[in-house]
């Protein structure tokens, strides 16, 4: 392995050895928590260095509590993308709606929180890089229980052994994978794939998403601010995942542009970027639901667990609270009731959580002239933002104090 970040002061006097696999986001969330317990943690990630860029995503609700408690909230409140206007299209590209993005999504103004994903793992990272081990450009290739510990080969050469193994590795889990079985078992697909990639802003948005919808396909250019580029977003129905295309971006451009060759508005200007773009991210539109989310002395947490689907807008704060839930609960106690401690207080939330697919997230993408129609008369009828409240679902859990960290 090669280490990137050196630790200046992992307390290993009272806690257990803990490796993570992934430095997204629950990743370095969990390691803060663990390290506040007087845990040894590394974190390993296959990437070269922690992941910067990527698409705005939301903190809500009890997340908030989380990162307040981290100390980031004020770095991250100055990095709200304050998003203004969302903007619906018809199919040849008159105005539908412009509303509120709250008034759709049932955020809370002047509460939540929207930033660049890079902006949130640079704060998350910061936050324990100097408390915890980081080994970036490695992963796990295999891991073996026993009584005394897990025991871990890397992909980069080497082993060691640990007291527990947290995979932190996203939807496609490998760690999953290797703990459970395969994915297609947890796998819940929910009818559409999407694709995001950046793009020139030719038409001058700023702070503002504009979407263009016909039966069964959505295009949406995202303005973070009033920059040169934007985030393109394609989305489409399809009655299964098109599994021959994950993995090969060539593929994805091809599919693409097959599905939207016809498209008006500026779908052709977004196929004609995908030449010459080199952050294309292609999946499938999909939930992870786990029976239980932990074996052994492994356990599961974010994404991996979990996946509630962008539909949701609710993965990173899944995220945030489940790396919470999971250190609290271990606190003071082995790794088996810890885990199980864990899921018993965390699976409504998630599933709460998850279930927001229902009430009105899919609905967003139509796949029937009539339902896109149905659709647009609703927006017509949103005239106001809704309550201070937000979704109940966002806030259904109430974090327990931490223990005491010394």
């Amino acid at each position: 392995m090669t280490r990137t970040d050196q630790p200046t002061d992992i307390r290993h006097a009272t806690g257990r050895t803990v490796l993570i696999s992934g430095a997204g986001i629950a990743g370095p969330a969990l390691a803060f928590w663990l390290n506040r317990c007087g845990h040894a943690v590394t974190v390993v990630e296959k990437a070269g260095t922690p992941r910067s860029g990527g698409y705005p995503i939301d903190v809500r609700g009890t997340a908030l509590e989380v990162v307040r408690r981290m100390g980031i909230l004020p770095r991250l409140r100055e990095a709200h993308v304050d998003l203004r206007r969302l903007t619906f299209l018809e199919g040849d590209g008159r105005v539908v709606a412009s509303l509120h993005p709250h008034a759709v999504t049932g955020g809370v103004a002047g509460q939540d929180l929207e930033v660049r994903r890079g902006d949130l793992t640079d704060a998350l990272h910061a936050a324990v890089r100097d408390d915890v081990e980081f080994v970036f450009d490695d992963s796990i290739e295999t891991f073996d229980q026993s009584a005394h510990g897990v025991d871990v080969a890397f992909r980069g050469g080497g082993s060691r052994t640990f007291d527990m193994v947290i995979g932190a590795d996203g939807t496609h889990s490998r760690t999953r994978e290797a703990l459970f079985g395969p994915e297609e078992q947890f796998h819940r697909y929910l009818g559409y794939c999407f694709a995001v990639f950046t793009v020139r802003n030719t038409l001058g948005l700023s702070h503002e998403t504009v979407m263009w919808n016909t039966p069964g396909r959505a295009a949406a250019l995202y303005a973070v601010g009033a920059g040169e580029e934007v985030h393109a977003f394609l989305n489409f129905a399809r009655p299964e995942p098109p599994f021959d295309a994950f993995g090969d971006p060539g593929a994805q451009r091809d599919l693409l542009t097959e599905v939207f060759a016809d498209a008006g508005w500026e779908v052709p200007g977004m196929l004609a970027a995908l030449d010459d773009t080199d952050d294309l991210f292609f999946d499938a539109v999909s939930q992870i639901r786990m029976p239980r989310w932990s074996s052994g002395r492994v356990a599961l947490v974010g994404d991996a667990a979990y996946t509630p689907s962008f539909l949701t807008g609710q993965g990173t704060s899944l995220a945030l609270v489940g790396a919470y839930m999971l250190a609290a609960s271990l606190a003071g106690r082995a790794p088996a009731p810890g885990f199980a401690a864990y899921e018993h207080a965390t699976r409504a939330f998630v599933t709460a959580n998850q279930g927001l697919v229902g009430e009105g997230g899919a609905t967003l993408f139509p796949t029937t002239a009539e339902a896109l129609r149905q659709r647009n008369d609703r927006l017509r009828g949103l005239t106001a933002l809704p309550s201070g409240e937000g979704r109940p679902a966002h806030s259904a859990l109430t974090l327990p104090e931490f223990p005491p960290t010394r």
